[in-house]
């Protein structure tokens, strides 16, 4: 199906359209939390690089990363589009290089950084996923 909008309309358009932030997938994490009492965490707290959560305590930065959004490679939810490919490269690629310089910066502060990929959090691999998590809580 053809688009109805010119280029730069539909380029106008899609840059009003703002993130909601990955809510399905963080609330995964935070009924996990919950049925674990884990304490501690906060969310939309203001850390630099906007963690999805945070546990100030500990310097603990856990992010929930969409793995398309993200260009979570090897993974089948990852597929690049076949169309409009160079403009999806070049988006992926920034933000991938956003995610590293932030994840660089909290951690030369001190902080240490979780990274929870949405694949990861899939029926099949989430009990796995949870388990390293709370190691990994602990050992922090």
């Amino acid at each position: 199906m053809s688009d109805t909008f010119s280029t730069e309309e539909r380029s106008r358009i899609m840059k009003a359209v703002h993130s909601r932030r990955n809510q399905s997938t963080e609330l995964k994490l935070v009924s996990y939390f919950r049925k674990y009492s884990i304490n501690g965490w906060r969310r939309n707290c203001k850390v630099f690089g906007h963690p999805d959560f945070v546990f100030p305590k500990r310097k603990i930065a856990v992010f929930v990363d969409g793995c398309f959004w993200h260009g979570h490679e090897n993974c089948p939810i990852y597929v690049p589009p076949k169309t409009h490919s160079e403009y999806w490269f070049e988006k992926i690629n920034r933000n991938r290089e956003r995610d590293a310089k932030a994840r660089a910066k909290i951690k030369a502060m001190g902080w240490n950084v979780i990274v929870i990929w949405e694949c990861q959090l899939k029926p099949k691999v989430r009990q796995q996923t949870f388990e390293d998590l709370l190691h990994l809580l602990r050992v922090f």
